[in-house]
């Protein structure tokens, strides 16, 4: 097309909900309230298996090592047989693991059952990730930030009936019960999700090789530096109100609260602001308006000051990572599982490796520096914005 305003004529006039999307969405939906319902689950698993806290932190150490060995395996698979069969098979096996990690009675089983529920946990995340690129295209309309949207709502039903139900009927009639739920969420969304071809140059390499332009690493950096600061608020957002400002038990909930909060509903907004303005003016605005929240919380007098602070950090973040994963998807000459599972890995090893280190930073300085500081990692995602175009292929 030579004008937008074609352009915008014709996505404008098109479908805003298809089968597709309803699909896709219902996967997010799934994956983030397995991973919400295995929260309140943790105590009860730790205590089973007499972990000891650093014991514990090895456990959450090998799921993020299973997310990050199976993710790059996805995208070659993604490259060879198409994100929707991947998403598909992923999810039926991620199905049953919250089973496997309510049984197992042996540290050594344990470990196995939770590298498997961390790994298939990402490896369908780079695979939904890549089918809601291609139903993007297909539609000509952004829905990645809506569809992170659902993986957030996921996550919060997950997480706020689990120890609800573990009290009242059961740490096992609670994992049959999720392990149902998230079966009927794929058999609804199983005949509805885009099937997409695998990527002509990759089905014949079978995609195992490491992108050698450097777009998707850029984009890594940009979905890794604004993953850092998740990660940061989800770990250590509570301890900071508490130990630093002195704020209560109950007030000291609402740091990841907050962020939560205003993260979602900007979500379920963002695709519409995206299509609206472009992904670049769209990321520069979240960009900025996060550096400062985070100076907020870093500059914070008081706990009620500071929760305003994470409350504009999630408005700010809350699109930035739907637009890389968006870019990563649409760079040109490229498929959109391999693109992904780079950016996807670098993004989600942000929230993994970074909370432990912060820890030791922290010691030496204190939690408001941190936060402070984080926001300079947001200025260099300011400064890659430019490459948040690729986003705005899909619609073209």
């Amino acid at each position: 097309m030579d004008s937008r305003a074609p352009s915008n004529a014709s996505s404008s006039s098109r479908a805003f909900f298809t089968r597709e999307r309803a699909g896709v969405s219902l996967l997010f939906l799934m994956n983030g309230f397995m991973i919400g319902a295995w929260a309140p689950k943790i105590p009860e698993f730790a205590s089973r298996l007499s972990l000891s806290e650093s014991s514990l932190g090895l456990m959450i150490l090998t799921f993020g090592l299973g997310s990050l060995l199976l993710m790059p395996l996805a995208g070659s698979q993604i490259a060879r047989f198409g994100s929707s069969q991947v998403s598909k098979y992923t999810s039926v096996l991620l199905t049953p693991t919250l089973l496997l990690l309510t049984w197992v009675g042996s540290i050594w089983s344990g470990a196995v059952a939770i590298f498997l529920f961390g790994g298939l946990i990402g490896a369908m995340d780079v695979a939904m990730n890549a089918n809601a690129v291609s139903v993007e295209k297909s539609m000509r309309r952004a829905i990645m930030s809506s569809c992170h949207a659902f993986w957030s709502l996921g996550g919060l039903i997950g997480s706020s009936t689990g120890g609800f139900l573990i009290e009242h009927i059961g740490v096992s009639a609670h994992a049959i019960l999720v392990t149902v739920l998230a079966a009927v969420m794929i058999v609804a969304a199983w005949p509805t999700v885009l099937h997409d071809a695998p990527h002509p140059d990759e089905a014949k390499h079978g995609g195992s090789r490491l992108p050698l332009s450097p777009l998707p690493w850029l984009i890594g950096i940009m979905a890794l530096f604004c993953m850092i600061p998740e990660g940061a608020i989800l770990d250590w957002g509570a301890l900071y109100l508490r130990n630093e400002l002195a704020a209560s038990v109950t007030l000291s909930g609402f740091a990841f609260a907050a962020f939560s909060l205003t993260m979602a509903a900007m979500r379920f907004a963002g695709d519409l602001i995206r299509d609206r303005f472009g992904a670049v003016m769209t990321l520069r605005v979240c960009a900025v308006i996060s550096i400062f929240g985070l100076l907020l919380i870093g500059f914070a007098q008081n706990a009620p000051m500071a929760i305003a602070g994470f409350a504009l950090t999630g408005i700010g973040i809350s699109n930035i990572v739907p637009i890389a994963f968006s870019a990563a998807g649409n760079l040109p000459g490229m498929a959109a599982g391999v693109g992904l599972s780079v950016v996807t890995t670098m993004g989600y090893s942000g929230i993994l490796v970074a909370p432990s280190a912060i820890g030791f930073i922290a010691e030496h300085t204190g939690l408001a520096a941190i936060f402070a500081g984080l926001s300079a990692l947001i200025i260099v995602v300011l400064v890659l914005s430019p490459l948040a175009r690729h986003a705005d292929t899909a619609h073209h």
